[in-house]
């Protein structure tokens, strides 16, 4: 049985779906087609399509758009040939990509198109960043990507914005991933990223473009149970700057709430460093960030308070770890030694996780001051989250109390 496991992962599924696709968007007399055609890749001189979708035995396949343009209102889709995960460039394959191999690398880049300005690193594992890191070298970033949730990037995706050089693919190849994407590799860097055998290298070119897609919209579609299909554009997060910010404010029964400390340039950055990497995790989401690195991440819950409660435990955890790993050079999880975990949990302790002076992200609004105090009672001193709600002088209360600020975004950033 277990090797008959073992043997469904490595099973290559030949998908069944056509070479071609058209959508079309019908109003009275005027059509709108979208058309489509299926990616293949020449892989040891056979043509394979995706390796399997979410779950072995399940057909996917791949389509890049290459024709077409959708126009609904005064908005207009990417235009065909504007290509990035959709058109990717396998630089060594060993497994060729399945379904979440390509939608790690796509999120991955969701988030990375606002940060062009300096070396980045995105960790993504089940669609989701665990890691997320800016730096003045590529090194530090994915350091600090990795090290930022070392046990969940374990087979991940890793992605970064500058050409991968020697001393970051040594890094990389010391830890296992399932993929890696860059805009190009420096030389040396595919010889030892080829130690891993079955590593998915990825290349594309237009990661160098990648602030052009900034405020760009594609069309998502979502299927229903029944064959339904839900359309929608994608998120644009409209806060891109510290301008888009609001210092938080509100009116509750005829009384004024404002926040009394403004927020630092430091502040602002982590602000708007956690808001646009919130705008790649799935709903609902809390993370805390500091110097534009996270330090918890969670996602899809049900409960703010509670998303903001796990987002906490894990940044106490992912420190554990990190602090045993840094200097014994063994998992936090692996540790017996009473003494050597005492030691590392009272340093975690008294650095609270790493949330001393984070910064603290809602994808959406907190609807009572309980989901604000987690965080505060951990040292946050700055809360970024769109507002709106009838409560919102209780947020800003808890704040001033604290000694802490927040702004608001004024716009939602769900993503299901």
């Amino acid at each position: 049985m277990a090797e008959d496991l073992k043997k469904m992962y490595k099973t290559i599924v030949q998908d069944h779906f056509p070479p071609r696709m058209e959508v079309s968007f019908v109003n009275g007399e005027q059509r709108q087609t979208l058309f489509y055609e299926k990616v293949l890749w020449d892989i040891d001189g056979v043509e394979k399509g995706l390796r399997y979708g979410e779950n072995p035995g399940q057909e996917a396949a791949l389509y890049r758009l290459i024709n077409g343009n959708l126009l609904l209102g005064e908005t207009e889709m990417i235009q065909a040939g504007n290509y990035l995960a959709s058109d990717i460039e396998l630089l060594q394959s060993g497994k060729h990509p399945g379904k979440t191999n390509l939608t790690d690398a796509d999120n991955a880049l969701n988030i990375l198109r606002y940060f062009t300005d300096r070396p980045t690193a995105v960790i993504v594992k089940h669609n989701n960043p665990c890691g997320v890191a800016r730096a003045d070298k590529l090194i530090d970033a994915y350091q600090r990507a990795n090290m930022a949730d070392r046990v969940a990037a374990f087979g991940g995706c890793i992605a970064v914005n500058r050409a991968v050089d020697k001393i970051t693919a040594e890094s990389i190849s010391g830890q296992y991933c399932e993929v890696v994407v860059a805009p190009d590799f420096e030389e040396g860097a595919l010889e030892i990223l080829g130690r891993r055998k079955n590593l998915r290298v990825i290349r594309i070119g237009n990661i160098d473009r990648l602030e052009t897609y900034v405020g760009q919209r594609c069309v998502e579609f979502k299927s229903l149970i029944d064959g339904g299909m839900i359309t929608q554009w994608s998120f644009v997060p409209k806060s891109r700057s510290v301008a888009d910010l609001t210092v938080a404010e509100c009116d509750y029964k005829g009384k004024n709430y404002r926040i009394e400390k403004e927020p630092t340039p430091a502040q602002y950055e982590d602000m708007l460093f956690g808001w646009l990497v919130e705008s790649g995790i799935t709903s609902n989401s809390v993370i805390y960030v500091k110097d534009q690195v996270t330090v918890g991440i969670g996602t899809g819950e049900q409960d703010r308070v509670g998303v903001a409660e796990i987002a906490r435990d894990k940044a106490y955890r992912k420190l554990a770890d990190r602090y045993c790993f840094e200097k014994l050079g063994i998992p936090y999880n692996d540790l017996s030694d009473p003494e050597q975990k005492a030691e590392i949990d009272s340093r975690v302790a008294a650095e609270k996780g790493g949330l001393i002076d984070a910064t603290m992200v809602s994808d959406a609004f907190f609807p009572f001051r309980d989901g604000v105090d987690v965080g505060l009672k951990e040292g946050v001193t700055a809360i970024v989250q769109p507002g709106g709600s009838t409560n919102d002088y209780q947020s800003i209360q808890a704040c001033n109390e604290a000694g802490a600020t927040m702004v608001y975004t004024g716009q939602r950033s769900f993503k299901h």
